[in-house]
């Protein structure tokens, strides 16, 4: 049976983020997600956590300002020291929290000849991330983001994504797979999904165009999930989505089983 995660920093966006907690076990939720946790104190989070019997799925590593146009942290040569300090803060955060996965956003590249230097420092802060949470049994993942939405996003496919695992070698690294951004950029996510499964940590989804809810847009969800729960898939998927109405509104797609 498939497993659904709310991302709370998306979803149920009516309430303030501490609230967002009891909305989404109330909706029939059993994990949550949140993109940044870092303006609230790590325990409050896991008071919540606790108090509502939900599982924190995954979190990100700090990108300092990469939603807002930057580069982020992850490969820029000169910000190494900035990247390490955001992985120390995110383990400390892990430690209390016990996530399953700290997810990575590799960032922009906006030179094109620096992109040999960003991918080796890439590669260099994931072997470094995955060794920090490794050592409290936390996974590392890692995604793309597609060039639409973020010009310059130096990872924008399945194959980069693999051709990172496959250079990196570590055993506590995957791949945090997208259907929203990949189906963006033309790949076909089913197959990709059904072919990869085992090196996939997580899997996040919204519907194609606007990033809403499943039914907005151009995908079949139905024929995804299936395909999806037909693969040796078995982590959480992850619904990360911008609700066109309310959220409470916006979970016809939430099978009926998880409620």
């Amino acid at each position: 049976m498939l497993r659904f995660s709310a991302n709370l920093s998306l979803l149920f966006d009516e309430y303030p983020l501490l609230e967002r907690f009891q909305a989404a076990r109330r909706a029939g939720f059993d994990a949550v997600e949140i993109q940044f946790p870092y303006d609230l104190p790590a325990e409050a989070i896991a008071d919540q956590l606790q108090y509502h019997d939900l599982r924190l799925v995954l979190f990100n590593v700090d990108a300092a300002t990469l939603l807002q146009g930057g580069e982020g942290l992850a490969a820029v040569p000169e910000r190494v020291a900035e990247f390490r300090r955001a992985v120390a803060q995110a383990y400390r955060y892990a430690q209390v929290l016990r996530p399953a996965f700290v997810n990575v956003l590799p960032g922009r590249c906006l030179t094109a000849a620096c992109r040999p230097a960003y991918w080796q420092t890439l590669l260099d802060n994931l072997r470094f991330a995955a060794d920090q949470f490794a050592e409290l049994g936390v996974e590392t993942v890692f995604e793309v983001i597609n060039t639409f939405d973020m010009p310059g996003f130096l990872v924008d496919s399945g194959r980069q994504m693999l051709d990172i695992l496959d250079q990196i070698g570590h055993s506590h690294l995957k791949m945090q797979y997208d259907i929203y951004h990949m189906t963006r950029m033309g790949e076909d996510c089913a197959a990709f999904i059904a072919e990869h499964a085992e090196r996939i940590g997580h899997i996040q989804f919204a519907d194609v165009p606007g990033r809403a809810e499943p039914g907005s847009g151009a995908i079949d969800f139905s024929a995804m999930f299936g395909a999806i729960a037909g693969s040796a898939y078995r982590g959480w998927l992850g619904a990360e989505y911008r609700p066109s109405g309310a959220t409470a509104d916006s979970l016809a797609w939430l099978p009926a089983s998880t409620v």
